[in-house]
């Protein structure tokens, strides 16, 4: 803004100057035409005839002129054996310069003898703006010559004093403009500093601070973008330190057994045998444990699930052919919904495989269980439904925590580290939907896969 404002000021004084000179220019112009046709046409009012003396034109002609206060007009009579310094008519008046054209014989001198018919006229007392008319000579007379001389220091002074007005407007101008600039700038800029800030203040114990956000512009969005960050930062560090306590939690079990086993095993081959059997147990459940840990940690990335084009009729009788394998039970295709979804096939197989595998690891041999899927609209249900003892009600959440299971289903056998319904929990909202349990008319449990509907 600085050069911008210097710019402003030097224009304007070309401008300024440029104007001046024009003027200037037309004055000498002016004048000189003048002159020359009072030469033409003017009369000696003495004689009513036409001047014949150069001198008397001359002097005739500045009595009648009235000269601006910068000008000089001046008549110039040479000698007859062309020496010297010519002589010289003026009008008596005041000139307000350092050194008129009347006072400097050398500078008339230079203007008389030149050639040209106007000029300037360089002075260490201030330049000189001049137009020349030649005299008609008669006969033997000497030569004369009109000169109209301007002083344009005063002008260019004037010029000159715009431009530091203007440089001083200026100044005062880019001042202000810094303050109001450093002011707005400030406030356009407090959610940067405050990113910075936050970013400066994050550390892995402390995800927790937020940007507020004021406004819509592109720093709103920025300050919004960085929380979203620090949203995901702060889950993803969630989910790598539940990674770690859960793992060291249900590790630490099946580890402290094995060591037990190892240190009291004898030299007797039965016993070591036994031994050598229970530490291959705790140590396939160790592995399936890391498994579905590293399962449900997977499940917080966003290619999770793969949805592609799949019929549900028969992905649910892919479901039910796979589930009949996994005990003796009274195994119902209850209903398919026939219709196209787009679904993670794998995963869905995963998750209805799993509910299962839940269901029978709850009921008795013959008992049964029933597979099916159903759809309303855009919504579709998947379910596995079994004729066990139920789940509580103040346990039908509590049971698709990590780690958790029903106070009912505590001492069944088999019934593994409570790590499944967290699975297909996280399997059901990978797709964007639920997993819900619903009672089961005659006693026992339904859990339903909700896809398609929004969470309330």
């Amino acid at each position: 803004m600085a050069v911008a404002l210097a710019s402003v000021a030097t224009t304007t004084r070309s401008i300024l100057l440029r104007d001046t000179d024009q003027r200037i220019g037309s004055l000498l112009a002016q004048e000189a035409a003048e002159f020359a046709h009072f030469e033409e046409a003017g009369v000696d009012p003495e004689t009513g005839r036409p001047f014949t003396d150069p001198a008397r034109l001359l002097r005739v002609f500045l009595e009648r002129q009235y000269a601006d206060l910068d000008e000089e007009l001046i008549g110039l009579v040479g000698h007859p054996d062309g020496g010297g310094a010519p002589a010289q008519i003026i009008q008596q008046r005041e000139i307000p310069v350092a050194r008129p054209l009347h006072e400097d014989a050398a500078a008339r001198r230079r203007i008389f003898a030149s050639p040209d018919s106007s000029g300037t006229l360089d002075r260490p007392s201030g330049a000189i703006r001049w137009a020349k008319v030649a005299v008609a000579r008669y006969g033997g007379e000497p030569e004369a010559a009109f000169v109209v001389a301007f002083h344009p220091g005063r002008e260019h002074d004037r010029a000159d004093e715009v431009f530091r007005v203007l440089l001083a407007i200026s100044g005062v101008a880019l001042v202000m403009t810094i303050g109001i600039a450093w002011v707005v700038a400030g406030r356009i800029l407090k959610p940067v500093r405050l990113v910075r800030a936050a970013a400066a203040q994050l550390t892995e114990q402390d995800l927790t601070r937020r940007i507020e956000v004021v406004g819509r512009d592109d720093v709103a969005a920025l300050a919004e973008t960085f929380n979203a960050m620090l949203d995901r930062l702060e889950r993803a560090f969630a989910v790598q330190r539940q990674f770690v306590d859960d793992a060291g939690h249900e590790l630490r079990t099946p580890i402290t057994i094995v060591r037990g086993h190892l240190e009291l095993m004898g030299d007797d081959p039965a016993e070591r045998e036994e031994t050598v059997r229970l530490v291959t147990d705790e140590l396939d459940r160790m592995s399936r444990i890391v498994e579905d840990l590293l399962l449900l940690a997977k499940a917080e990335r966003p290619d999770f699930v793969s949805p592609e084009p799949v019929q549900l009729a028969e992905l649910t009788a892919d479901v039910y052919v796979k589930a009949r394998t996994l005990g003796e039970r009274d195994w119902r295709l209850a209903e398919v919904a026939d219709r196209e979804a787009g679904l993670d096939p794998q995963r869905i197989t995963q998750a209805m495989v799993q509910l299962a595998q839940n269901a029978v690891q709850h009921t008795a041999c013959g008992q049964t269980i029933r597979i099916g899927s159903r759809a309303d609209g855009e919504r579709i249900e998947l379910y596995v439904a079994d004729s066990g003892p139920g789940v509580r009600p103040e346990d039908a959440e509590l049971i698709f925590e990590r780690f958790r299971r029903g106070t009912a289903r505590r001492g069944v056998r088999g019934s593994g580290a409570g790590l499944g319904l967290s699975i297909v929990k996280a399997i059901a909202e990978g797709h964007g939907g639920r997993v819900r349990l619903r009672p089961t008319e005659g006693g026992g449990a339904t859990f339903v896969l909700t896809l398609g509907e929004t969470r309330p």
